[in-house]
């Protein structure tokens, strides 16, 4: 008998073998110095079937067990004798009860009056809000708590569904393990190019996050071709990589170096400012568009196409342009509307905002991480967005290819 005397006897049931669900359950409670026994494992004849597993953890403190719990919880563990949520009120506006749930990006369930209610709009770091009087139980952020809201706390009549390995081999089979740079791009491109029209096919969003070295590597126009066939729905950036690309469109440069022969333009330095001045004066880039100011570029094809734009603005910013959201958290908002209803999020060389959206999306949206440096891609998975693939190559590359392969 293990030498922790606090013991709760939990269950789990999935593809616990080859999704490797088993082993990260009990490495999560060896980790945290924890101890278990197995009581019952039935698993699955082949695997198409389904294990089941009971077990007991133990734990040296009241809290000791309670953080084991908090971390198996992710991997779909349940205790084995269910209690409805526990909720408590929000003390004041801003500000979570204390021990809120704080959940994951997984698909998460409560167990409210005895039956089990999904929790709409789950994403990381947020609350899990209670109305009381509908049953309905929502992911909040705690920007948007208000004084009197009923949140989950604790780690009673929760439950989580594990992102699972795929059953059937596919040609989407990469997206089981990280790319590297030494596989075959020209493969890679052709099964994301599938994706983007499987989800314009079953009239899913398609996020794109990108960054200014689109515009810096000449792939911009590559961009624009996919935005014009459609199978972008939405933009997500910043200040830079709307600002550099327009700084191409009206003085051919980008950061001031000439986008054809590669040379600093004398008073190149300049040109990024005089282009957002130059929007400004117009009002908007819609309205540069309108009035004929802004005549090429990938902005100009979102305006033209109607294709929805999200850029949220950053202590760096010059200006900003007009189009900009300076209040992030109105920029996150604006964002998470668009997140909850993606199918797919392809990033294109921005680390921080990547790792930004990233937070915002359900574990089970298709994303794929493309940077020229590898630890982008780590980061993602670092903070939580185990879903990432990454691509570790040049983006303008990969773009021209990808439109290339889309008939775009």
């Amino acid at each position: 008998m293990p030498e922790q005397h606090l013991h709760e006897d939990v269950t789990a049931r999935g593809h616990l073998i080859d999704s490797n669900i088993l082993s990260n359950i009990m490495n999560g409670i060896v980790e945290l110095d924890g101890t278990f026994e197995v009581l019952s494992l039935d698993i699955g004849r082949g695997n198409e079937n389904p294990s089941t597993i009971t077990m007991r953890v133990f734990g040296r403190s009241r809290e000791h067990l309670s953080e084991i719990l908090r971390t198996i919880h992710e991997f779909g563990v349940v205790p084995v004798h269910l209690e409805d949520v526990c909720l408590q009120p929000a003390p004041a506006d801003g500000v979570f009860p204390e021990d809120f749930y704080s959940t994951t990006n997984l698909e998460t369930y409560i167990r409210l009056a005895g039956q089990w209610r999904h929790v709409e709009g789950t994403e990381m770091d947020l609350g899990v809000r209670v109305d009381e009087v509908t049953q309905t139980a929502t992911g909040v952020p705690i920007s948007d708590v208000r004084k009197g809201d009923m949140f989950v706390v604790g780690q009673t009549g929760l439950r989580v569904v594990t992102q699972e390995r795929a059953r059937e081999k596919t040609e989407f089979e990469f997206m089981n393990s990280t790319v590297s740079s030494e596989k075959p791009k020209a493969q890679i491109v052709k099964q994301i190019a599938s994706i983007l029209r499987e989800v314009h096919g079953d009239g899913r969003k398609t996020i794109v996050v990108a960054g200014p070295a689109i515009v810096h590597t000449g792939a911009s126009a590559h961009l624009a071709r996919i935005v014009r066939a459609g199978y972008v729905s939405v933009l997500f950036g910043g200040n830079a990589v709307a600002t550099h690309d327009i700084e191409v469109a009206l003085y051919g440069t980008s950061l001031g170096i000439d986008m054809q022969s590669g040379v600093a333009v004398p008073g190149g330095n300049e040109h990024h400012l005089r282009a957002i001045n130059r929007i400004r004066a117009a009002g908007s880039i819609g309205d540069a568009v309108d009035r004929g100011v802004l005549t090429s570029g990938l902005m100009y094809t979102l305006v033209k196409t109607g294709t929805p734009y999200v850029l949220a603005g950053s202590i760096r910013d010059d200006g900003p342009l007009p189009d900009v959201i300076t209040d992030v958290i109105e920029a996150q908002q604006a964002m998470r509307a668009w997140c909850r209803e993606a199918g797919a999020c392809i990033m294109l060389s921005t680390m921080l905002h990547s790792i930004a959206v990233g937070n915002m999306l359900p574990a089970s949206v298709t994303t794929v991480c493309v940077d020229i440096n590898p630890a982008a891609v780590t980061k993602l998975g670092d903070r939580g967005s185990m879903q990432t693939i990454g691509i570790v190559t040049d983006v303008g590359l990969f773009l021209q290819l990808l439109a290339d392969e889309l008939g775009c």
